[in-house]
């Protein structure tokens, strides 16, 4: 899978995000403060990870700042991008199954690293509900 990732800061959790998604086989596009040169604003890189996801050449996308709430409203302006900023691995299950969430928005403070891998192994375990009435829920934010 294509995964653009997308932080602010570029702190030691970040580049285990970076790293842990790499071990899993992904193909990982770095910008903001990952990558030298490039805008580390929050809504800069944020726009710039969720743009990917909403033109199709990104599978997902995971958007870090400080608290994640920049990051994950700057990812959801982009159409086309369901943007949850999850906090535990339960949330992140939660995310992918009921809303089926194609970005995946982090807290830089809040996450620590076994934490981060609690989140992904949730995420990536998830698979979308077919649940007639979420289908519903999916679509009418998406309109």
């Amino acid at each position: 899978m294509r995964i653009s990732v997308s932080s602010d800061m570029d702190e030691p959790v970040a580049r285990a995000l970076v790293a842990d998604l790499r071990v899993r086989g992904h193909e990982v596009v770095e910008y903001g403060a990952l990558k030298p040169g490039d805008d580390p604003q929050w809504a800069v890189c944020s726009e710039a990870a969720a743009r990917e996801v909403g033109d199709g050449t990104a599978d997902q996308a995971v958007v870090c700042c400080w608290t994640g709430t920049g990051a994950s409203i700057a990812a959801n302006k982009v159409p086309g991008v369901r943007a949850a900023l999850c906090t535990d691995a339960y949330t992140a299950d939660g995310a992918r199954r009921w809303n089926d969430a194609n970005v995946l928005a982090l807290s830089l403070r809040l996450t620590s690293v076994p934490l981060l891998k609690e989140i992904l192994d949730a995420w990536f375990a998830a698979e979308p509900s077919q649940d007639q009435e979420d289908r519903k829920n999916v679509e009418h934010v998406s309109k």
